[in-house]
């Protein structure tokens, strides 16, 4: 039972992964780019805890913690680099 609970997820996983890196290369604007990234990180940070937690330890926790970081840090910084682009009246 472990095993297909453990396939399914991996498949799901590999599956939204896919849809992340084609977001990535296709997405028309830079927003989109970004917010495939953090959907990536997120992935990664998800199959980290399900090796955790399949295998019973915990070596990489200080690793999703840190991805975790810099894909919220990453969010915000582009998410402020848009604001303040829009903000900015248009010079002719």
């Amino acid at each position: 039972m472990m095993e297909l609970v453990l396939t399914v997820t991996a498949v799901a996983l590999a599956l939204a992964a896919a849809g992340a890196i084609i977001r990535i290369a296709r997405g028309p604007s830079l927003l989109d780019r970004v917010l495939a990234a953090d959907v990536l990180l997120a992935i990664l940070g998800a199959a980290l805890c399900i090796d955790m937690a399949v295998n019973r330890h915990l070596n990489n926790l200080m690793l999703v913690v840190a991805v975790s970081v810099i894909g919220f840090i990453g969010s915000v910084t582009v998410a402020r680099f848009v604001a303040d682009r829009r903000e900015q009246p248009n010079e002719p």
